[in-house]
Order: structure tokens, then C-alpha cells, then sequence
């Protein structure tokens, strides 16, 4: 069925599956910009095309008018090339005839990316950007309402997520819809896993002058410290049980018993407790207090890893490296390589590897960051283009027309490399275009690599 021959009944219909899921499409990336823009699929399946999406590919003359056919039968994807000239690309390899997929791939048709995704539900009210560089997408910004009704309904809040992905983020916007996002109260970040062992008590109870060797004077605690503000106790399972049962006593009764005191001091704070593991297990595996548990392990919110937010990488990405150097922008082959990236480290270990290779463009005197740039022990191998795909005498070889190959060496001073990133194909197609041109074509300049 081509485009256009559905009904109109049919074609408002999207599928839904079991638990309300609604499977569709989800554009990350299009007119060298991250964006976040659903695609419904009428029936399970969609054509992509400047032909059927004209305002989407509008900026991308790389996309045929019918370029490649998506469809979900609720189980799998596929993915079908419908003779585009230049290829469709699903997780970064070409799509001879037709791929499938258990999973939803991430698509490159022309320069625009395209996320398969089993529900686009939680995609479709897009991103929203805050200051500070905050980027919320559809899972942050469910768990972002979950936190403030929270806030608003107790003292006491549980974040679960791996390391990086934001969850002191999460606890400062506890902290703020506790305390107001323009109080001056303090908010104390502690990391109970790099707390040297045996000093846990006096670092969060605070002690007394004279209650061991070498003490001089007073010393705070974090507890006091956090006083009319919030404390934020990340991997709190790493604490020692005694201290569990000390902190179970101050949440009970708001009083902190320094080392060496004898009288409690009262204290008034909001307490937000993070982990990667999961408490309920550690609890049964005897690692962690039960009754402590109880105390703050609700209400629970999970901060989802990197790898499920695929509508906020391209923002991130594009940010990091606008504030690098606000000239600079990315290239849709380096954000296909972050997105089909697992990053066990997540937005930190991301942003720390965009950085590197914002500052490696800045070095070679580029305005924008490509995939070379990004470190190879970081990124995501990418298959090159087949041999097949350098046949020239074949419209399906992916070049531009010969007009536009001249244009770009001239432009580029014959530098193969240069014009072969300006023309969107690899240099060995451009090399094998050039060994078969007519002899009377003026030879290219010497090549030298970026």
C-alpha cells in the first residue's frame, strides 16, 4: 500500500498494545539541531519521506521523496530501503533490503535521526529546557512531578538510579519544591560510599570538644548543617548499620546526639536518601536496618539511566557542546554513535566524552564536531558503507550528483577527505569516484587528513 491509499479511518488509527502501549516513531535529530518530535504510526506502519513529511525533511536534501518504510506487528521491527539514493541506515548500518529488530532501532535516513520506540507516549509533550543547563525529557519530567508531590507530602523522599544519572539533581528539586527554588536554606550533599569508615558518626552527628583525641574544638555535623534546609545521603546503603541506627533515632525525634554531648540539639531538615542498589534487597540480604527502611524508603522515585532517555542525549550533546564554544554544532553520525551508545556512566560520563570531542574539533579549527572527533574506546564502532555501496555506475551508490562532487573539491581544494564530510560520504567513495572520471578532469590536490 503506498502512501495515501488508507483511509481516512485508517489512517487516524494507532495501534495500541497491551497496557496501553502506543508504538511510533521518535525524531531526534533533524536540520542539524536535536528536536523532539513524535511520529504516529497509522496502521503499524509509515513511509518516511520528503514526500509524506515535507516539513520534517525540509533542510535535508538527502532524503528521497519515498526513502524507507517502517513497521511494528507488535512484537518486532522492520525496516524496509524503498530505492532511496542515499540509503537507510538502522542502528549505523545500511539497510540492504530489509532489517529487522526485537528491539526499536535508532534509523538514519539523510541526516536526520529516528528513534523506533515501543510508546511514545512518554515522548510526546517534548523536552523542556531549564536553567542551568537542566534538560528534562518525558521519563525526567514524570519523575520530576513525582518528586515535587512528594515534597509537597512529606520530609522524607527515596531516589533508585545508577551512578550519573542525575539523581543529586533530583534531590536539589526536592529540596527546592520543599524550600522554594529562591530560598537561601542549605542543602548538604553527602556521598555516604566516600565516607572513610569509622568517621561516618562524627561527620554527620557532629562532636564535641574533648570527645576524642585530637578534638580541639566543636565540629558540625551534616545534620546540623542542614538545619531548616534538606540533606541528601546518596548511596545511603553503603553507611554503617550503627550509624543506620543513630540517623533511624534523629528522623524519629528530630534530636542529633553529638559525640561527646550530653544534651540533643534539635534539628528541623528534609532528608533525601539515594541508592543504586535496591534497599528492599539489601534489607533481606541483612545489609541494610529494616525499620530504617520503612523510615525513608518512601516514597521511592526512579531516576531512568541514559539509556531510556532517548529524547534528552541530542539536547545534551548539542549543549555541552554549545557551551564549549557557542560556534560549534554536531553532526548527526556523532549523535548516532552517543545514542547507540549503552553509557554505563551516563550524563556524566557523556558529557565528559562530548566535551573531549568539542575540544578536538576546536583544535583542527572546524565549526563542527563529527564523529572522528569522539574517542574511539568511547564510542560505538560503526560499520562503514558496503563495497557495494561504491559502485558509481549505480544510483543506489549514495553520490551526489558529479556537479556537486566538483563543486565540493573545488571548494575544498581538491582535498578528498575535506569534500568527501562537506558531501556526507566516505572518502574511499569519493577516491573510487575520481579513478574512474575522464582522464581530462584536472587531478585532485594533494590529500592530507584532518
Amino acid at each position: 500500500m503506498r502512501p495515501g491509499d488508507e483511509t481516512k479511518e485508517e489512517s487516524q488509527r494507532v495501534p495500541e498494545l497491551g497496557a496501553g502501549r502506543v508504538p511510533g516513531l521518535l525524531v531526534i535529530w533533524a536540520g542539524g539541531t536535536a528536536v523532539a518530535q513524535v511520529l504516529h504510526m497509522p496502521v503499524g506502519k509509515l513511509v518516511l519521506g520528503r514526500g509524506t513529511q515535507p516539513d520534517l525533511f525540509v533542510d535535508d536534501d538527502r532524503v528521497s521523496r519515498e526513502h524507507c518504510r517502517v513497521e511494528f506487528d507488535g512484537t518486532s521491527w522492520s525496516v524496509a530501503d524503498l530505492g532511496s539514493r542515499n540509503g537507510t541506515f538502522s542502528n549505523a548500518v545500511r539497510v540492504e533490503a530489509q532489517a529487522i529488530a526485537s528491539e526499536g532501532p535508532l534509523l538514519r535516513v539523510g541526516r536526520t535521526l529516528i528513534r523506533a520506540v515501543d510508546d511514545v507516549r512518554p515522548y510526546s509533550a517534548g523536552v523542556r529546557l531549564e536553567d542551568g543547563g537542566l534538560v528534562l525529557g518525558g521519563l525526567m519530567k514524570r519523575a520530576w512531578a513525582e518528586i515535587e508531590l512528594a515534597a509537597h507530602a512529606g520530609t522524607t523522599l527515596c531516589l533508585r538510579g545508577e551512578s550519573g544519572s542525575g539523581k543529586e539533581l533530583a534531590a536539589r528539586a526536592f529540596h527546592q519544591a520543599s524550600c522554594g527554588s529562591t530560598s537561601s536554606l542549605p542543602f548538604i550533599a553527602v556521598n555516604c560510599a566516600a565516607v572513610p569508615e569509622g568517621l561516618a558518626e562524627r561527620l554527620l552527628f557532629g562532636a564535641r570538644r574533648g570527645a576524642y583525641s585530637g578534638a580541639s574544638g566543636d565540629v558540625q555535623g551534616y545534620l546540623q548543617a542542614a538545619h531548616g534546609g534538606s540533606l541528601f545521603l546518596d548511596e545511603i546503603a553503603e553507611l554503617d548499620p550503627r550509624v543506620q541506627a543513630k540517623l533511624l533515632r534523629v528522623l524519629e525525634t528530630r534530636e542529633v546526639l553529638a559525640l561527646g554531648a550530653t544534651r540533643p540539639e534539635r534539628v528541623e531538615l528534609r532528608v533525601c536518601v539515594a541508592a543504586h542498589a535496591d534497599l528492599r534487597e539489601e534489607v533481606q540480604a541483612g545489609r541494610f536496618r529494616e525499620d530504617l527502611f520503612y523510615r525513608i524508603g518512601r516514597p521511592e522515585v526512579r531516576i531512568a539511566p541514559l539509556r531510556e532517555r532517548h529524547d534528552e542525549l541530542p539536547f545534551l550533546i548539542q549543549a555541552e557542546i554549545r557551551r564549549t564554544d557557542p560556534a560549534l554544532g554536531a553532526s548527526a553520525r556523532i549523535v548516532e554513535a552517543c545514542a547507540l551508545r549503552p553509557w554505563p556512566g551516563n550524563v556524566r560520563e557523556l558529557l565528559g566524552e562530548v566535551r573531549r570531542a568539542a575540544h578536538r574539533a576546536l583544535r583542527t579549527g572546524r565549526s563542527t564536531v563529527d564523529l572522528e572527533d569522539l574517542d574511539v574506546a568511547a564510542g560505538v564502532r560503526l560499520s562503514e558503507p558496503p563495497p557495494a555501496e561504491a559502485n558509481a555506475d549505480e544510483k543506489s551508490a549514495g553520490l551526489p550528483e558529479d556537479s556537486q562532487i566538483e563543486r565540493a573539491l573545488s571548494e575544498n581544494g581538491g582535498n578528498v577527505t575535506q569534500a568527501a564530510r562537506a558531501l556526507g560520504i566516505h572518502r574511499n567513495q569519493l577516491r573510487r569516484w575520481l579513478a574512474k572520471r575522464p582522464a581530462t578532469n584536472p587531478p585532485p590536490a594533494a590529500e592530507g587528513e584532518e
